[in-house]
């Protein structure tokens, strides 16, 4: 069972790696090599030094030789660029999530086309393909059967790939699975280039005595998932056999990971509850137009009814996403602001 993670040292890809670590299995199999794909690579990781580990450091569309040197069984593609970033510069949201995407499928198909095992590629999508516009307005709750309309560029580049995942798996040029992740939160380490990264941010820098700012207004409603319950699903859905009935994976269609509804102003109360006046009083309301019409375009009330079906629940509130923050990450609480790097 040979395993590889591209974008394996952002945040997301060191949880699901740690995760793989610790069973060391995949549905009752050993993991014989477990690959860290990435332009970044963390030396301070403790995967780095493990032995079951293989890294692929460098850029994806350069090294899919050495992704693919062996055949691969399970391939989670996590790498990307965020939304804020995408808006910026089209150019690189187009290589870093289409072309790069489209490379490592047509990688992944040549490995079953020249007989080596056709390879589950779980693909990590997002809720921003979906999107609020005034001649197709959305539902008040939000199901797999509702039309994508994307208001951003990473929406759209991610739907696209959603399309292109759907139809090598249709031709069994792969297995895919996706997953339209929810808003993670909270997040630790530095701050990324994301619309929602304030939705980590809000609740870190103050954690950590450092001010804030929430570019949107409080009343906002938004879907979040905290990273272990998002790391949980992509696992399941990854785990998951196609068939009906509980449990399995029924049809080719998207899986919106479970959802937690929140309105920012009640992310700020929890912290407040939790962590006192003077640490709440760090974070400023500002709110950003930029910003905030890319947010404000997602979805916040999802029907979790088909991730439900592969036993996955959202978290319970918030209060409980930010305790597993102070209990996993108590010691990563940021003190350089500067942004991360890109990780295409």
């Amino acid at each position: 069972m040979r395993i590889a993670i591209t974008g394996a040292f952002g945040f997301l890809g060191s949880q699901l790696a740690d995760a793989l670590l610790r069973t060391r299995t995949f549905r009752g199999a050993p993991i014989e090599r477990l690959v860290l794909a990435d332009r970044v690579v963390r030396p301070e990781s403790p995967a780095v030094a493990d032995p079951l580990v293989d890294i692929v450091h460098g850029e994806l569309t350069d090294r899919l030789d050495d992704l693919f040197a062996m055949p691969v069984d399970v391939l989670f593609h996590l790498a990307a660029a965020v939304s804020a970033e995408c808006e910026r510069d089209f150019d690189l949201g187009m290589r870093a999530n289409l072309d790069t995407t489209r490379a490592l499928l047509d990688a992944a198909r040549s490995q079953s086309a020249g007989g080596g095992p056709t390879p589950r590629v779980v693909f990590s999508s997002s809720l921003a393909v979906y999107g609020a516009h005034p001649s197709l307005r959305l539902p008040p709750v939000i199901s797999e059967s509702c039309l994508p309309v994307p208001q951003s560029s990473y929406g759209t580049q991610k739907l696209i790939c959603e399309q292109l995942i759907a139809d090598y798996t249709r031709h069994g040029f792969v297995d895919g699975r996706v997953a339209r992740l929810m808003t993670v939160s909270v997040r630790p380490g530095r701050p990324n280039a994301a619309a929602s990264g304030f939705l980590s941010g809000i609740i870190r820098e103050p954690l950590a005595g450092l001010p804030a700012v929430c570019p949107v207004h409080p009343d906002l409603r938004v879907a979040l998932a905290s990273p272990r319950r998002t790391v949980q699903g992509l696992l399941r859905l990854a785990e998951a056999e196609r068939g009906t009935g509980p449990g399995r994976l029924q049809g080719p269609a998207p899986v919106n990971l479970p959802a937690l509804t929140v309105s920012v102003a009640d992310m700020l109360a929890t912290l407040r509850e939790v962590a006192g006046d003077a640490v709440a009083d760090l974070v400023t309301v500002a709110p950003d137009p930029a910003v905030e019409a890319i947010v404000a375009s997602w979805p916040a009330v999802f029907d979790n009814t088909r991730a439900a079906a592969l036993g996955l629940a959202p978290d319970p509130d918030f209060l409980s996403i930010l305790r597993d923050h102070l209990t996993s990450h108590a010691d990563a609480a940021t003190t350089d602001t500067s942004p991360a790097p890109h990780r295409p």
